[in-house]
């Protein structure tokens, strides 16, 4: 092997070049596995998955056609996992700050249902280039409202370049052909959905109801039946709010999550969303069934009752993954977010200083979310055969000098700003934040144009004004 050079220089053309190929000999200062962090390890990428990966000197050996890029001070690591997102809310982002819990029916409704098919196309590309910058390769989107967003959210989601579990919404209550009718119109609907994506590269079909309340107990079933047939994800928010919980027992006499689960909605192909409000019964139905969380930290804060216990769950088995909600899309700032929250909810109380070791949240990050997501054999982890979806990540900071303990440094000091490179699919999609192959900064220029028209039209009821004018009433 060539001796490697003492930095490396992203401005210089040839890496660059290098950077871009299809097929990869890849030699990081540190390699993450699913075991752990490696040094002088090397990756080899060839039609978008890795073909092999182990020391650098053994793959150099047998590779002898490739030309190593040697990637001192960096990291290679797989790209993150966001299991709970709404792409079609990207436009209305700081619109939710500061307000009460329910947001969704003062805001994302009526912003989702009255979005045009534009609106709706660039708000799924800016927030599919935002998740690229934060280190997310993959999004799972909740479903939209929006009627055209579909399509429009596929479309982006492919220009973009990013993995996308793209949610089918399928509530029948309250439907605009009638109840009773819906559930025949929704269940075909999902059928066409399920088989649309078959084969694509980047689009993997989901069905979703938003919370068990707008659904007939038979829809629900139905729906996560066909999910677990499908071998995807059946996506719904539960438990997140005391009024939804309270909602429920009104109506139906069970709290969300046992509604599921009396229903057999409760499976292996259930993503509950949120979940933070669990009685130690539910967090046993969850565990019997098979079913995952995506755990949203960052949205407790901003807008929750309450923060989920992540590390019971980990510690009961139950598969969770790291969920953004559409707050914002920085990977690193995320497991942060999380291991904070655990820490400030759950581990004061009991003295547990070491919330997950540092470790847990790479984890559910990577390899054990896309387990959650049931993605596990397709990406999540830097292993012979999966998708190459990962990130070159900046070490050579002054966060990280002297670095003593990697993993916990990642998630307590790094941020996207670190990130030098992201691959989805074996491709390079950004190379130091931005897109190599569309132009990023007329996106936003698109998204200025048109977002004042579209919010504004929309019948968004705000609780509280905006900084500015509540700062002006305040003094």
């Amino acid at each position: 092997m060539t001796k490697e050079p003492a930095v490396t220089d992203l401005s210089n053309p040839a890496l660059r070049a290098a950077l871009a190929e299809h097929e990869l000999l890849l030699l990081p200062q540190k390699l993450l596995l699913p075991e752990g962090l490696q040094s002088n390890w090397a990756a080899w990428v060839r039609n978008g998955i890795f073909e092999q990966v182990g020391p650098a000197s053994v793959l150099c050996a047998a590779l002898p056609h490739l030309t190593p890029v040697h990637l001192p001070h960096h990291l290679l690591m797989p790209g993150l996992i966001d299991a709970h997102t709404h792409l079609s809310q990207a436009l209305g982002k700081a619109l939710a700050f500061g307000e009460p819990s329910e947001i969704f029916r003062r805001i994302w409704v009526p912003m989702e249902t009255t979005l045009r098919p534009q609106a709706a196309y660039l708000s799924a590309k800016l927030a599919a280039l935002e998740a690229l910058r934060g280190g997310f390769t993959t999004v799972v989107d909740a479903g939209t409202r929006s009627e055209t967003g579909l399509d429009m959210l596929a479309q982006a989601a492919h220009e973009a370049g990013i993995r996308c579990v793209l949610a089918l919404t399928c509530n029948d209550l309250n439907h605009a052909a009638g109840d009773a009718t819906a559930f025949n119109l929704q269940s075909a609907a999902a059928v066409r959905h399920l088989a649309r994506f078959e084969g694509d590269g980047l689009i993997i079909p989901s069905l979703s109801i938003s919370t068990p309340e707008v659904a007939s107990d038979r829809m629900l079933a139905h729906v996560a039946a066909l999910s677990l047939e499908a071998g995807v994800c059946f996506q719904t928010h539960a438990n997140e709010h005391l009024v939804a919980v309270e909602r429920s027992l009104v109506a139906r006499g069970l709290r969300p999550v046992e509604l599921l689960a009396q229903l057999n909605a409760l499976n292996p192909s259930t993503l509950l969303a949120h979940a933070t409000l669990l009685t130690p019964r539910e967090l046993g139905l969850i565990r019997d069934t098979g079913a995952a969380v995506a755990y949203n930290p960052v949205a407790s804060a901003w807008k929750g009752n309450a923060v989920l216990n992540a590390e019971l769950l980990h510690e009961l088995g139950i598969p969770f993954a790291l969920g953004t909600d559409g707050t914002r899309y920085d990977g690193f700032r995320l497991m942060d977010a999380a291991e904070t929250a655990q820490r400030l909810t759950h581990g004061l109380a009991m003295g547990d200083f070491s919330c997950g070791g540092g470790w847990m949240w790479l984890d559910h990050g990577t390899h054990l979310g896309t387990k959650a997501i049931r993605l596990e054999t397709r990406a999540g982890a830097i292993a012979p055969g999966l998708a190459a979806d990962f990130l070159l990540v900046d070490l050579d900071v002054p966060e990280m000098a002297p670095s003593w303990d990697l993993d916990w440094e990642l998630v307590r000091l790094a941020d996207r700003s670190q990130i030098d490179a992201v691959y989805v699919n074996g491709r390079l999609r950004l190379l130091q934040g931005w897109p190599i192959d569309w132009d990023g900064r007329a996106l936003m220029a698109e998204v200025r144009a048109i977002a004042n028209a579209d919010i504004t039209r929309a019948p968004i009821q705000r609780v509280h004004p905006v900084a500015e004018v509540n700062r002006r009433q305040r003094q």
